[in-house]
Protein backbone atom coordinates (compact mmCIF):
# COMPACT_ATOMS: atom_id res chain seq x y z
CA UNK A 1 0.00 0.00 0.00
CA UNK A 2 2.87 2.33 0.58
CA UNK A 3 4.20 1.72 -2.78
CA UNK A 4 0.94 2.40 -4.14
CA UNK A 5 0.75 5.70 -2.75
CA UNK A 6 4.64 6.90 -3.44
CA UNK A 7 3.83 6.07 -7.12
CA UNK A 8 0.48 7.58 -6.96
CA UNK A 9 2.48 11.24 -5.46
CA UNK A 10 5.41 10.58 -8.19
CA UNK A 11 3.42 10.58 -10.75
CA UNK A 12 0.86 13.52 -9.27
CA UNK A 13 4.38 15.54 -9.18
CA UNK A 14 5.51 14.61 -12.61
CA UNK A 15 2.14 15.44 -14.03
CA UNK A 16 2.15 18.73 -12.36
CA UNK A 17 5.44 19.84 -12.95
CA UNK A 18 4.73 21.62 -16.39
CA UNK A 19 2.28 24.06 -14.95
CA UNK A 20 4.72 24.67 -12.14
CA UNK A 21 7.03 26.26 -14.28
CA UNK A 22 5.03 28.73 -15.23
CA UNK A 23 5.32 30.89 -18.97
CA UNK A 24 8.44 30.63 -20.37
CA UNK A 25 9.44 33.57 -22.01
CA UNK A 26 10.03 33.00 -26.00
CA UNK A 27 13.77 32.50 -26.54
CA UNK A 28 15.73 35.86 -28.11
CA UNK A 29 16.73 35.68 -31.68
CA UNK A 30 20.14 36.47 -33.35
CA UNK A 31 20.16 37.30 -37.04
CA UNK A 32 22.90 37.24 -39.07
CA UNK A 33 23.32 40.02 -42.18
CA UNK A 34 26.50 39.75 -43.60
CA UNK A 35 28.75 38.71 -41.16
CA UNK A 36 27.27 40.86 -38.53
CA UNK A 37 25.29 39.38 -35.99
CA UNK A 38 22.60 41.26 -33.93
CA UNK A 39 21.01 40.47 -30.79
CA UNK A 40 16.90 41.09 -30.02
CA UNK A 41 17.77 44.15 -27.71
CA UNK A 42 13.65 44.00 -26.96
CA UNK A 43 13.66 40.48 -25.59
CA UNK A 44 16.77 41.05 -24.07
CA UNK A 45 15.80 43.78 -21.84
CA UNK A 46 12.54 41.59 -21.24
CA UNK A 47 14.34 38.85 -19.98
CA UNK A 48 16.36 41.18 -17.89
CA UNK A 49 13.52 42.99 -16.42
CA UNK A 50 12.57 40.27 -13.56
CA UNK A 51 15.03 41.98 -11.06
CA UNK A 52 12.73 42.56 -8.01
CA UNK A 53 14.62 45.43 -6.75
CA UNK A 54 14.55 47.43 -10.46
CA UNK A 55 11.32 49.15 -9.24
CA UNK A 56 13.29 50.57 -6.43
CA UNK A 57 16.57 51.59 -8.99
CA UNK A 58 14.42 53.36 -11.18
CA UNK A 59 12.20 55.23 -8.52
CA UNK A 60 15.93 56.12 -6.59
CA UNK A 61 16.87 57.34 -10.35
CA UNK A 62 13.76 59.46 -10.58
CA UNK A 63 14.53 61.17 -7.75
CA UNK A 64 17.65 61.58 -8.52
CA UNK A 65 16.21 63.56 -11.91
CA UNK A 66 13.84 65.56 -10.30
CA UNK A 67 15.90 67.97 -7.82
CA UNK A 68 14.24 71.23 -7.19
CA UNK A 69 15.87 74.05 -8.81
CA UNK A 70 17.34 75.63 -5.96
CA UNK A 71 18.79 72.66 -5.01
CA UNK A 72 20.77 72.13 -8.50
CA UNK A 73 24.76 73.09 -9.16
CA UNK A 74 24.80 76.81 -11.22
CA UNK A 75 26.22 75.00 -14.11
CA UNK A 76 23.70 72.70 -14.34
CA UNK A 77 20.78 75.22 -14.99
CA UNK A 78 23.05 77.81 -17.24
CA UNK A 79 24.31 80.51 -14.30
CA UNK A 80 27.30 82.23 -14.66
CA UNK A 81 30.28 80.40 -12.11
CA UNK A 82 33.04 82.45 -11.14
CA UNK A 83 35.23 79.47 -12.61
CA UNK A 84 33.59 80.05 -15.86
CA UNK A 85 33.77 83.20 -16.08
CA UNK A 86 37.52 83.58 -15.09
CA UNK A 87 37.96 81.51 -18.00
CA UNK A 88 35.84 83.40 -20.20
CA UNK A 89 37.63 86.98 -18.99
CA UNK A 90 41.43 85.54 -19.14
CA UNK A 91 43.87 87.30 -17.02
CA UNK A 92 41.49 90.94 -16.72
CA UNK A 93 39.22 88.84 -14.45
CA UNK A 94 38.25 91.21 -11.71
CA UNK A 95 40.27 94.52 -13.13
CA UNK A 96 38.18 94.93 -16.50
CA UNK A 97 34.83 94.97 -17.95
CA UNK A 98 36.74 93.80 -21.50
CA UNK A 99 37.60 90.38 -21.78
CA UNK A 100 41.02 89.87 -22.50
CA UNK A 101 41.71 88.67 -26.42
CA UNK A 102 44.91 87.96 -28.28
CA UNK A 103 46.64 90.04 -29.80
CA UNK A 104 45.57 91.12 -33.52
CA UNK A 105 47.61 88.99 -35.90
CA UNK A 106 50.32 90.84 -38.41
CA UNK A 107 49.15 90.33 -42.29
CA UNK A 108 52.20 88.72 -42.78
CA UNK A 109 50.88 86.82 -46.37
CA UNK A 110 52.90 84.51 -48.66
CA UNK A 111 50.82 86.30 -51.13
CA UNK A 112 52.32 89.50 -53.15
CA UNK A 113 49.84 92.71 -52.60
Amino acid sequence: MKQWMRMTAGLGLLLALPWAQGEEAPACIEVTVGGYKTPDYNCLSRQMGNDPQAAAAAQRAQDALNVPVNERAPNSIGLATPAATSVRMGNTFGTSVKPQRPPVPANNSPLPK
